[in-house]
């Protein structure tokens, strides 16, 4: 750039006009950020101006803004004369350039030569204060102001947030902000900004609100913030705060368009996030991160990738965070060589000495391959391990089974100083396996109170709950500071993982007693206590549940629906699931799967089947586990073409063992054993003990002793010790009327150790479950048990009944709780009975003639299905 200067100065007023005239040019290059204004120094000197106090004081600012701090300190050190703004300019600039502690050193210098400060000079020393945490020297700055009489000062103010805020002062922060007279858009967004900093969302959005009603209209960056806390809310806050926007007609810019993005995206609603991202063209690496991380957050790892892929196809590059995103969607899909080649595109951008990238890096090695060496080698290449890393290496030895390397890195890295968190020491206990280490964790929890946190307590809970250690885990229940909701859903979900049903059920009056920590349920307890009552058919605890929902409002919940169709169909009471069903706003698949199973399995068959029709006409696409509802429905309802129709439509990708499983016995039940044996022969899975079992029993059904033979054989090789094949080849002999073959077969089965589990039933009478055990006497009843069993059977011949009484059948679980539920409820009620295993044939007989007997509905549900029995007939129509 060429300036023209005059070079000679004849007189005052021509004196005055260049020094304008170099003021405005200097001060436009200021307003522009033009270094080139720089140029003017050199006539400045010439003509005589340097020592000129406004004319410096723009240059001290063109070389702040245009070049290095040096550059400007430099120019400010040969200043002739300084006045306040001279010192806040410099000040300024130190601040602005992240040297913090320069700043506060020349503040001090500043006082020292005997300036007094202004607002400006202040805002930067406190600034510089909050970058620093230096939270001692920010309050005797503060009180500086106050005594030269800035206390009330609105800019002041904002600063005065931002410090304690950042020192983790937020309630005095926001006693600063209140006692602020007037409070601008920008102390208002300060003090929202603290409160989402300090993780009170709830706080966040109160003030949003409030801030609403003093008429201060928010800008982006007030949005941007309230979408942060909405997110950890709930989406109807965040929907709330959206709406707010579209009202005042706030133009959706790059920043505002990824912070919808983000709330929608955290609230698992991928589908508003795009149609958000798509309203404007613009988009940058933030946005695309953040549909990156909101897409693994709904588990929709492919669709992670490929948005990854369009990014980049965009000619967008990936950033840390981006690059630590997609790690995490390989690491969660074990896509161990699409992560290979994240890696090596890792290492072209220089990102992997980044701690997320190498972070992410140890954990998808840890969770992908089989070894840990890759993920020891990405672990040994960080600089400065953090706790997340040493989390992602502990958990991983653990994941691996090498629990002794895990403990061994869980003491180096105390040795280190790295001090373990709570979510260190729940990851660790969630992968440990081991009684004897988990003790060792649990030792290291004691010594250091970290039990006191919450979440360790519940990890340590539900780390003994998983090896059936229940005692272990109440304890740990006792001992706690406190517990909440997950506390109780942790255990509830592991002992209906064990089969512990009736004890989860116990749990409810163990949490509603907790009057100290006042848990309330949510859908996720809901939904295990109603699995737990729909395991043990017990429709009294379930109907209880029914209405505690709808009086808190859960039963909106769509995982509380679910679980009352699934225990309404579980107990029998098929029109009530029909009736939960058709409760929900938008059934889901695991809905119509709920439903599909009810039916089925309460011999439903053709309800079953339309009700999947009705399901795909809905545009809800079935699963591998619709389809094997649907293959049992025809197996118990004997429609073999329709099941093998059914069956040939089913996408490969959905095909397993369990389908194959129903497909023998489909054909089985229908006589087509040749067929059922060829399949096994063919499929592309190899056979296990349960299909050989299948089989095995659809020959005794047909009295095919030389399949049965060849099928007993073929099981037993593959599980020597399951005394089944015994039990139910030793029975098809006793069919085929060879009882001494029978008996042989028993007895080799007691000569080599093995020996039959006996059967189960339970009932439930007036909130209690009754259990009972063949050929078990320990029943406080079993006497009067026994006496009307013989009772039934003499009256049975006496009114003409053909009934074979087999002497061991007498025994058996079925018939002892059917006879205690006619001696002990009432003569109108359903006697509901559950049995672990299939109803014999002659217990099955037993029960169709006792309901011609007495005029009373049975309901049995065995292991495979529903029998409802009545006027002496069985819902079954002979297939169970």
């Amino acid at each position: 750039m060429k300036w023209n200067i005059v070079p000679k100065i004849s007189g005052r007023t021509e004196f005055s006009a260049l020094e304008e005239l170099c003021c405005r040019v200097i001060s436009i290059c200021n307003f522009r950020s033009l270094k080139e204004g720089v140029c003017i120094h050199s006539p400045i000197i010439k003509l005589d101006l340097h020592d000129q106090l406004v004319l410096n004081n723009n240059l001290l600012s063109l070389y702040a803004k245009c070049f290095t701090i040096d550059h400007a300190r430099h120019f400010f050190d040969e200043m002739p004369y300084k006045d306040v703004v001279s010192w806040t300019g410099i000040l300024s600039a130190y601040t602005k350039s992240g040297n913090h502690e320069e700043a506060l050193e020349l503040f001090d210098v500043m006082l020292a030569s005997g300036q007094y400060p202004n607002e400006y000079t202040f805002s930067s020393v406190l600034r510089s204060c909050a970058a620093l945490g230096e939270f001692n020297h920010g309050l005797c700055t503060q009180s500086y102001m106050i005594k030269r009489g800035f206390e009330l000062n609105p800019v002041l103010g904002s600063t005065l947030i931002e410090l304690y805020s950042k020192c983790g002062k937020t309630e005095e922060a926001f006693k600063v902000f209140k006692n602020m007279k007037s409070g601008d858009i920008i102390s208002w967004t300060t003090m929202i900004s603290s409160f989402v900093e300090a993780r009170n969302w709830s706080k966040a959005l109160e003030l949003y609100l409030l801030m609403i009603k003093a008429g201060i209209f928010p800008n982006e960056f007030a949005f941007t913030k309230v979408l942060a806390a909405s997110s950890f809310i709930s989406l109807e806050c965040g929907k709330s705060v959206h709406t707010h926007m579209i009202m005042l007609e706030i133009k959706l810019n790059l920043i505002l368009k990824t912070a919808l993005v983000d709330m929608y995206a955290k609230s698992q609603k991928m589908e508003d996030a795009l149609k958000v991202m798509n309203q404007t063209p613009e988009s940058d690496v933030f946005l695309w991160t953040a549909v990156i991380s909101g897409f693994n957050q709904s588990l929709e790892f492919n669709k992670a990738i490929s948005a990854f892929c369009v990014m980049e196809a965009l000619g967008i590059k990936p950033n840390n965070f981006t690059y630590a995103g997609i790690l995490n969607s390989c690491s969660s899909m074990n896509e161990l060589k699409l992560g290979v080649q994240i890696h090596s595109r890792v290492i072209l951008a220089r990102l992997e000495d980044d701690i997320s990238v190498a972070n992410a890096l140890v954990d998808m090695y840890m969770n992908c391959s089989n070894t840990v060496e890759d993920a020891l080698r990405a672990f040994r290449e960080i600089n400065s391990p953090n706790i997340i890393s040493w989390t992602s290496l502990i958990a991983g030895y653990a994941k691996h089974g090498l629990e002794q390397q895990a403990l061994q890195a869980f003491a180096q890295m105390r040795t280190l100083g790295v001090k373990p968190n709570s979510f260190t020491l729940s990851s660790i206990l969630c992968e440990m396996k081991s009684l004897k280490q988990i003790r060792n964790i649990q030792g290291y929890i004691i010594k250091t109170n970290a039990h006191s946190d919450i979440v360790v307590a519940n990890a340590l809970l539900d780390a003994y709950a998983v090896l059936g250690m229940v005692n272990d885990a109440l304890d740990v229940v006792l001992v706690m500071d406190h517990r909440d909701i997950i506390t109780y859903t942790s255990l509830v979900t592991r002992l209906n993982q064990m089969g512990d049903h009736e004890k989860a059920l116990k749990i409810i009056n163990i949490m509603c007693n907790d009057d100290d920590d006042d848990v309330k349920m949510d859908g996720f307890s809901f939904a295990a206590f109603l699995s737990a009552s729909a395991s043990l058919a017990a429709i009294e605890p379930g109907k209880q549940l029914h209405g505690f929902s709808i009086k808190s409002g859960l039963s909106s919940s769509i995982s509380v629906s679910n679980g009352l169709v699934d225990m309404y169909g579980k107990c029998g009471s098929i029109n009530e699931a029909v009736n939960a069903f058709r409760e929900i706003m938008e059934p889901d698949l695991v809905s119509w799967n709920g439903l599909i199973n009810g039916f089925a399995s309460n011999g439903h068959i053709s309800s079953a089947l339309s009700t999947f029709e009705d399901m795909k006409l809905k545009g809800i696409e079935p699963d591998s586990i619709t389809y094997l509802l649907v293959l049992f429905a025809c197996s118990h309802g004997g429609l073999i073409d329709l099941g093998l129709q059914y069956f040939q439509s089913i996408n490969l990708q959905f095909l397993h063992l369990d389908h194959y499983i129903c497909l023998v016995d489909l054909l089985g039940r229908a006589g087509r054993l040749a067929e059922a044996m060829d399949v096994i022969n063919t499929m592309p899975f190899d056979p296990n003990a349960l299909i050989y079992k299948t089989l095995l029993g659809a020959c005794k059904l047909h009295k095919n002793i030389y399949l049965a033979e060849d099928i007993a054989r073929r099981g037993l090789q593959l599980d020597p010790c399951d005394p089944a094949f015994y039990v139910i080849l030793a029975n098809t002999y006793d069919e085929c009327e060879q009882s001494d073959l029978g008996e042989k077969t028993r007895m080799m089965m007691r000569e080599r150790g093995l020996k039959k589990n006996p059967g189960h039933s339970w009932m439930e009478i007036r909130n209690k479950i009754h259990l009972f055990i063949s050929r078990d006497r320990s029943h406080p009843k079993i006497s009067e048990i026994h006496q009307k069993i013989k009772s039934l059977i003499i009256e049975f011949r006496n009114s003409g009944y053909l009934y074979r009484e087999s002497g061991a059948s007498i025994h058996h679980s079925e018939k002892l709780a059917v006879a205690f539920g006619l001696l002990y409820t009432t003569s109108l009620a359903p006697i509901r009975i559950i049995k672990d295993i299939r109803i014999c044939r002659d217990c099955h007989e037993f029960m169709m003639n006792l309901t011609r007997l007495v005029d009373r509905e049975i309901i049995v549900r065995d292991g495979n299905r529903f029998h409802s029995f009545k006027k002496g007939l069985c819902s079954c129509r002979g297939y169970w």
